[in-house]
């Protein structure tokens, strides 16, 4: 018996992994994060099988559900939007999972952040603008940010910053994001409900940021990329395919 770990993507139904999508057809438990799982996705689960919303449950139950399939030798298919390696709880369950001896693999799955970049038709590293990403939240109703990953530091390269579950708090992030790296002028934007029907888009400077996304009602379910990187033009072409790169078979 293993518990699959998989990352459902963030919202499209064909966004799911081949791998993860074989593993949520043939596991007899489903185990979904919320209600932002797509239903299209959940009813590739067998017809049988025994389907949770985590959403209500606190983490004991959900690691009930677990051991107790263990205990059945039932496989399990543990959905997580996006991918398990950011914001979704996964150490947590490892851990009392490793407790409790039960087997368990984590299979990757497409990020929110992946998902806007697509759908802003932007790559997030571009030569000589910004080769670094920075994934980052806020403290919300979460556990409170280690010290030293406060906005006003993180901002302070000037990188791209891609902000995960901070949409609510805008009118907050803002004045942190100015005093630490980025001016008034710099290129944002918001995707919300990424990759899925009701998508929503916008791009403006970051000084007027907080009117936009009060102006679209978006609250939840969204993340804002900061950087020059989205206004990039005129930049140098990558070393990758430049015609004074030695070419050959990579082994």
């Amino acid at each position: 018996m293993t518990v699959y770990f998989i990352g459902a993507g963030p919202g499209a139904a064909d966004l799911i992994t081949v791998r993860g999508e074989r593993l949520l057809r043939r596991c007899p438990v489903c185990l979904y994060a919320g209600s932002i799982m797509p239903d299209d996705l959940l009813a590739s689960c067998p017809p049988d099988a025994r389907v949770v919303d985590t959403g209500p449950l606190t983490l004991e139950q959900i690691i009930a559900e677990l051991t107790d399939a263990h205990d059945a030798g039932l496989d399990v298919a543990r959905l997580h939007s996006g991918d398990p390696s950011i914001y979704s709880a996964l150490a947590e369950q490892c851990r009392q999972l490793d407790a409790a001896g039960v087997d368990y693999e984590v299979v990757p799955g497409v990020p929110a952040f992946a998902a806007a970049a697509a759908a802003l038709g932007r790559e997030l590293t571009v030569p000589g603008v910004a080769q670094t990403v920075t994934l980052t939240r806020v403290a919300t109703l979460s556990t409170a940010m280690p010290v030293g990953e406060d906005l006003q530091t993180l901002s302070a390269p000037g990188a791209t910053l891609v902000l995960h579950l901070a949409a609510a708090q805008v009118d907050s992030i803002v004045p942190d994001l100015i005093a630490g790296g980025y001016d008034a002028e710099t290129p944002c934007a918001v995707v919300a409900y990424a990759s899925w029907p009701q998508e929503k888009v916008l791009r403006c400077r970051l000084g007027e940021l907080a009117e936009q996304v009060h102006a679209a009602g978006i609250t939840r379910t969204a993340v804002i990329v900061i950087g020059e990187v989205l206004a990039a033009d005129g930049f140098s072409d990558s070393y990758l395919y430049s015609a004074g790169r030695r070419r050959g078979r990579r082994h």
